[in-house]
């Protein structure tokens, strides 16, 4: 089937992606702001741009629907 396709429409609001972290992976001096916490969650662009870290996976998505985006749960 020969179909021409443009692009996907554009969602009305950005996407990010909440994953989780170990603290452990991260930077010395990240890992000393974190408490005594042993995973972190990101707030990532769809590019793999990291824009947020928070302690809990809750905390994430309410911060992204704050700052107008939508958030996606990624394993």
């Amino acid at each position: 089937m020969d179909v021409k396709f443009e692009a996907l429409p554009q969602a009305e609001r950005p996407i990010v992606y909440v994953r989780p972290v170990a603290v452990a992976d991260l930077p010395a001096e990240v890992q000393a702001q974190v408490g005594g916490l042993v995973t972190v969650y990101s707030v990532n662009r769809p590019d793999g741009a990291r824009v947020a870290l928070v302690a809990d996976r809750n905390l994430a998505f309410v911060l992204a629907r704050q700052n107008e985006m939508d958030p996606v749960n990624v394993h």
